[in-house]
């Protein structure tokens, strides 16, 4: 749902690159990046990397929203109206 600039017409890259990760979707325009976490980031040690990881893009200027892998599948409209909002939030 984010690609072709389907949400207000942003562009938003998949996989894109922020060294030292990459993060799944990233909209430079509004330095805002989506994170679709499985499982994995929710036991201790991928909740620390995580911590880790988005403070760091924290202090790059860029803000970090991340869903479960399972709502993204199942409730992909719910997603998506998440993503728009916190987009208004930031126009």
């Amino acid at each position: 749902m984010v690609r072709a600039k389907q949400i207000t017409g942003l562009k938003f890259y998949r996989q894109y690159s922020v060294s030292p990760y990459t993060l799944d979707f990233y909209c430079p325009k509004l330095r805002l990046a989506i994170e679709i976490d499985g499982g994995q980031h929710n036991e201790a040690i991928g909740r620390e990397h995580d911590e880790r990881r988005t403070k760091l893009l924290n202090d790059q200027g860029i803000e970090v929203i991340r869903f479960w892998d399972n709502e993204a599948l199942t409730n992909p409209e719910g997603v998506f109206d998440e993503i728009v909002k916190k987009i208004k939030l930031q126009e």
